[in-house]
């Protein structure tokens, strides 16, 4: 432990559920408070004990998203759609959704708001004439780092497990519940996963503990009071003495170079089976292959679509834009139906500001035109891509017994 580290504080806090580390950088005093994030105790403290230190800042566990999530209940209302279909991004606000679901059930369960200790944070830091820090990444770099991160069979994986996740709270045990409060929350979600992805550890809790230290190093001030889930303290004081770069940290890498190369490759196999077959077997094995390759990944398009209870006229776009879209690397099934449902169901007002009681549960989830149109861009490519791969050994075998 460095010299300038103090033991945390054995304080009435403690034992309900805070745990309070003073830390000295550079003459100037940090102090450390280790959250439950579903504890009603450690939201209630959090106040106090900011009151009593009397901070110059007072750094948050909250990233800008997050915080406007919190502080603006219209912020919602703002939400372009098609502007999110369009930047690729409705996997990671999708997965955004779910994962709020998540909390607020776990806080409905054990009647705490979710974020309620950060909103206490804001409070008090406020009332003290604290200077506010928003210290931990953009939550959005922290999924896109994950989905680079993660196979094809894997993402699909997370995506599901996000989903059954929606129902399991009602499952949850005390034991699980005392095993949360010091975890992350997409650490517990993605607990059965990152045991056959480890590096997804390093993504969700390693990578923040370094950046949550740097930004609360760099807060300024000769007193910070800094509000974390428990689970991270631990990096945090390893890792506050260092000087430590946010630029790679906030940055989403790029795509792998066989990725990148697939994305081309496969389309080229495809139009290449093609013309063997027509070149090999003749007109009957080609035309065969074309049907085979038309009706597989249409079918499946078609049924992720369905799935999402998408409109009839969207589930004839994913139906005609797989078997050309898969054959394009620049466009995908699911935009093309995502963009069509948004047309035919345009969200309303109500449909924006419904959305946070709407994804607590899986109806309200597929109810929701906003939520269903992302369920429909999601479902509809995991399925133009599950086509592609079925329909590539069924034309390998029309090929092979064409020639």
């Amino acid at each position: 432990m460095d010299p300038a580290e103090k033991q945390p504080d054995e304080s009435p806090a403690d034992g309900a559920g805070l745990e309070r580390t003073r830390i000295e950088v550079e003459g100037r005093e940090i102090v450390l408070l280790g959250t439950a994030h579903v504890s009603k105790g450690s939201a209630e403290l959090v106040e106090s004990v900011i009151a009593e230190e009397a901070p110059d800042v007072v750094c948050v566990e909250l990233c800008s998203a997050r915080y406007q999530s919190i502080r603006s209940s219209s912020a919602w209302r703002d939400m372009d759609i098609f502007k999110v279909i369009r930047e690729k991004k409705a996997f990671l606000l999708l997965a955004n959704l779910m994962l709020s679901a998540f909390q607020k059930r776990i806080g409905e369960k054990l009647g705490v708001r979710p974020g309620e200790e950060m909103v206490r944070a804001l409070d008090a830091g406020e009332k003290a004439g604290a200077r506010i820090c928003l210290a931990d990444r953009d939550i959005t770099v922290t999924l896109s780092r994950i989905w680079r991160t993660t196979g094809f069979f894997k993402k699909i994986k997370l995506l599901f497990q996000l989903l059954l996740s929606m129902g399991g709270v009602d499952d949850i045990e005390e034991k699980d519940i005392e095993r949360m409060k010091n975890e992350d929350i997409l650490e517990s979600l993605l607990a059965e996963l990152e045991t056959t992805h480890p590096s997804l550890r390093m993504i969700l809790i390693d990578e923040r503990d370094r950046y949550l230290a740097a930004k609360i190093r760099a807060a300024g001030g000769e007193k910070v009071v800094a509000v974390v889930g428990a689970g991270h303290v631990p990096g945090i004081r390893r890792y506050i003495h260092d000087e430590i770069d946010l630029a790679p940290l906030e940055t989403v890498p790029p795509k792998g170079r066989l990725g990148g190369m697939l994305k081309w490759i496969i389309p080229a196999v495809i139009i290449a089976l093609l013309v063997a077959g027509f070149f090999r077997g003749g007109r009957e094995a080609g035309g065969e292959m074309l049907l085979l390759w038309i009706f597989v990944n249409a079918s499946f398009a078609g049924l992720g679509a369905l799935l999402a209870l998408c409109h009839p006229v969207t589930f004839l776009a994913a139906v005609g834009a797989a078997p050309l879209t898969s054959l394009n690397p620049m466009l995908a099934a699911g935009w093309v139906a995502g963009m069509v449902e948004a047309s035919i169901r345009k969200p309303r007002v109500s449909d924006l500001e419904d959305l946070p009681n709407d994804i607590l549960s899986a109806r309200g989830f597929w109810r929701n035109k906003v939520t269903r149109i992302l369920l429909v861009v999601v479902f509809a490519n995991i399925g133009s891509s599950v086509g592609t791969f079925v329909a590539l050994p069924l034309m390998l075998r029309v090929l092979g017994a064409g020639g």
